[in-house]
């Protein structure tokens, strides 16, 4: 058999993979029967050689490729595996994965979805808005729990659509909640990334100048309980990351190519992109040399925290 799981939903797929896996015989013997392949630049032969290799001690040898469409083979060279791929020795499970859907008329796809060829082929695609809260609803429900609709917004909205940081976080919850139903004020307790949606607030007000709203966001965030010293952790985060994605913009990359440079999720640079364009380098540059000011007055004893933080917010919506 040949898998084609496709589509930007890798947790998905990840979990496909991980059922066929579990099918496929003792779980010790299949891992040392089991090749995973760097697509891009793959060989057709180097597939071919690989899915012949009889196994060891196993009924089933397990291929994986990853991404060898988005590489863009050779026309010639993605007709020789459709030719060949009806040929494959039956103790092979060759899976292709791809980050990206193909299109319906993507000879392999269409090769899959002949009715009694050897193919399987199955789309995944990241669920959205609504869906992605009965995702979270439904995710719950399978690790033995509940969550209330509006908190699995909260999380969705403030998480984003990484399912895998979704599931740790549900996982968390969970446990947290021990059977209870998971509410909002759960939510915003222990994901690290309300807190982050918070900042990302207070600072949106900042940049359009707002000073009431920047108020109340922050006196809002005290209110709550937040550790005047984590808000100033997450202050200087903040604008060193806006530095840091201000710069690249500058320099003509776009959100995708600097979340990868700096390793940072693409739901968070994204915020950061649109943040960046109310502030100039240099309004972030003196920004940031004032909250190292805060700092050492802080910690010399000359100034409290809690005050510092709202002579800086009052001062930057001016």
């Amino acid at each position: 058999m040949f898998y084609l799981f496709h589509g930007d939903n890798a947790h998905a797929q990840q979990e496909a993979l991980a059922i066929l896996q579990a099918k496929s015989g003792d779980a010790d013997m299949l891992a040392l029967n089991t090749t995973r392949l760097d697509g891009k630049g793959l060989s057709l032969n180097t597939i071919r050689n690989t899915s012949s290799a009889m196994p060891f001690l196993s009924p089933v040898r397990l291929v994986i490729v990853e991404d060898y469409f988005a590489g863009k083979p050779a026309k010639e060279d993605v007709k020789a595996l459709v030719d060949w791929l009806p040929t494959i020795p039956q103790f092979t499970r060759l899976v292709f994965l791809e980050s990206k859907a193909l299109r319906a008329s993507h000879a392999v796809l269409k090769l899959a979805r002949e009715k009694g060829s050897n193919g399987y082929e199955r789309a995944y695609d990241l669920p959205k808005g609504g869906q992605l809260d009965r995702w979270i609803m439904q995710r719950t429900q399978e690790k033995g729990a509940e969550i209330a609709p509006r908190a699995a917004n909260v999380l969705a909205t403030n998480v984003g659509s990484d399912l895998f940081i979704l599931d740790n976080e549900i996982e968390k919850l969970v446990l947290y909640r021990n059977g209870q139903t998971i509410r909002p004020i759960d939510v915003e307790k222990l994901s690290p990334y309300v807190a982050e949606a918070n900042i990302f607030d207070l600072v949106d007000a900042l940049g359009n100048r707002n000073g009431r709203q920047a108020a109340q966001l922050f006196q809002h965030t005290l209110d709550d309980g937040m550790d005047p010293f984590y808000l100033f952790a997450m202050f200087v985060r903040q604008f060193r990351l806006l530095i840091q994605v201000k710069e690249s913009a500058e320099a003509g990359l776009r959100p995708p190519d600097i979340a990868k440079a700096l390793k940072q999720h693409p739901f968070v640079v994204g915020k950061l992109y649109q943040q960046a364009k109310s502030f100039s380098i240099a309004q972030l540059e003196q920004i940031y040399a004032h909250l190292l000011d805060i700092d050492v007055q802080v910690k010399t004893g000359k100034s409290d925290m809690t005050t510092s933080l709202s002579l800086l917010v009052a001062g930057l919506a001016d």
